[in-house]
């Protein structure tokens, strides 16, 4: 107990002045939840979740007194939140009034009842782990269903039976699959079964919260052990299904590996690749969301191309094509950005492309489209690319790594001497206008491409043989005939 109050050393002012506040006036307030288990973690809590007996309009009048703004957009809920500036130092909290709610199970929108006591607000939280409590200002320590002990023998246990708490609110489910991959711990077996049982109740979770729990979870410190546990309980088939179909059955003769488990090793690779988290942008800071999913998705069109050929083996012809697309409807029914969009599915596309650069034979031209098809992307498929490589042929393997380690220098290379990065045709859309006589318009985006795709194949070969090119390339179209 006395080494958790010292992690909590830095807010312990904050933590006894809300506290004599409270009490003062004749109202109990409480540490609770995550701050409480972090300290016993010997974690710095990022925030402060207080709990209170006083109702919501009287958390707002002593917090009015104790901070320079107070808001109430959670009064609903009877959430307060107040802030205040001491030496250029902001601090915010947010006070929420004792719970006892109760759901009706088609939606999770609990109907919003207030508690009496302490005890009573967390016997309603999600896991004992984060169903302890520090009394302020007294720093009592209050765990009524053992979250203490749960939280040193590693076990996700829910303060009622879990069939009650996650009949209240199914994505407790995907909460504890992200706690698997953050804490390190696992479901104890009530858990565990209920978890199968009720896996179907995640319909009634809206598609933002699922992808909010799916992003911490693959951006958790070990975000295998959460997605095992996703697909053994069930829940993927409701979050990613994508990842369940990963489990093809294995023929007899074992002619090509278990994309599921390749699939998780490649994600386990990929972070490990990634650079420290105040590295520079070319290093990929982790945790890195977009390489981490283009990771684990890179191979989902595998099991729509599978074909077991008349000679023996196994294909997967285009795979990487249609991962894209599965990537990208996967990722926009769950909600997720544009921009995650577009570089996942980008990456999962791409995954495949450096494969074809055999034991080295590219020309420039093929480096140059490598670099400009990956855009800023590229530092990604270099890891991806990386992480892909999961044989246990040692040989092979080094092999691997050799023929990349020699087009990144080819990359390098060719990115130095030509800023590839920004590369654009050596005319612009006014100088081929001008050479070729034509108005802007479909035909002057052709002849723009035609020249993107000298400057790729051929290097920089300067203005004046570029226009020469491009007349050579309008003799050939039927719109030079018009004119």
């Amino acid at each position: 107990m006395e080494q958790a109050v010292a992690r909590l050393a830095p807010v312990l002012p904050l933590l006894t002045e809300l506290g004599a506040r409270f009490t003062g006036a004749g109202h109990e307030l409480a540490l609770v939840g995550g701050p409480v288990r972090d300290a016993f973690l010997d974690r710095t809590p990022p925030d402060l979740d207080f709990t209170t007996s006083a109702s919501p309009d009287e958390t707002e009048a002593i917090l009015r007194s104790w901070g320079s703004a107070t808001w109430d957009m959670g009064r609903e809920f009877g959430t307060i939140g107040a802030r205040r500036r001491d030496g250029g130092v902001e601090t915010v909290v947010e006070v929420t009034t004792y719970r006892a709610d109760a759901y009706d199970g088609v939606t999770r929108k609990p109907v919003v009842a207030f508690g009496e006591s302490l005890e009573e607000d967390l016997v309603r939280r999600d896991f004992t782990v984060n169903a302890m409590a520090l009394r302020l200002p007294s720093l009592e320590f209050v765990d009524p269903h053992g979250g203490l002990a749960d939280l040193r023998a590693g076990v996700l246990r829910t303060p009622a039976a879990p069939e009650v708490s996650f009949g209240d609110d199914p994505l407790r489910m995907l909460r504890a699959v992200r706690f698997v991959a953050q804490l390190g711990v696992v479901p104890a077996p009530e858990v565990y079964a209920a978890m199968q049982a009720m896996s179907a109740s995640l319909a009634i979770v809206s598609a933002e919260r699922v992808r909010d729990e799916l992003v911490k979870l693959v951006l958790a410190p070990r975000p295998r052990a959460g997605l095992e546990l996703l697909t053994a309980t069930g829940l993927a088939a409701h979050v990613l299904p994508e990842l369940p179909a990963l489990q093809l059955e294995v023929d007899e003769h074992h002619r090509h590996k278990d994309v599921y488990d390749h699939s998780l090793i490649v994600l386990e690779q990929a972070i490990a690749l990634e650079g420290p988290a105040d590295g520079p942008p070319e290093s990929v800071p982790g945790p890195d969301l977009v390489l981490r999913l283009a990771a684990l998705l890179h191979d989902i069109g595998k099991p729509a191309t599978r074909r077991f050929e008349p000679a023996g083996g196994v294909s997967f012809h285009h795979h990487e094509v249609v991962g894209a697309k599965l990537t990208a409807k996967r990722l926009k029914a769950l909600r997720f950005d544009k921009d995650t969009v577009k570089a996942v599915s980008r990456l999962v596309e791409l995954h495949l492309r450096f494969h074809g650069y055999g034991d080295g034979q590219w020309t420039d031209s093929a480096v140059r489209r490598y670099i400009t098809d990956a855009g800023p992307l590229l530092p990604r498929l270099h890891r991806l690319t990386r992480a892909d490589c999961t044989t246990r042929n040692v040989r092979k393997a080094q092999r691997l790594s050799r023929t990349y380690d020699e087009l990144e220098r080819r990359i390098d290379l060719l990115l130095e001497q030509e800023e590839l990065a920004a590369v654009r045709p050596e005319l612009d859309g006014n100088e081929i206008a001008e050479v070729l006589g034509i108005r802007p318009g479909p035909v002057l985006g052709r002849a723009y491409k035609f020249l993107l795709s000298v400057r790729l194949d051929e290097g920089p070969i300067g203005p004046e043989a570029a226009a020469d090119r491009l007349r050579t390339w309008w003799a050939d179209q039927p719109e030079s005939s018009n004119r």
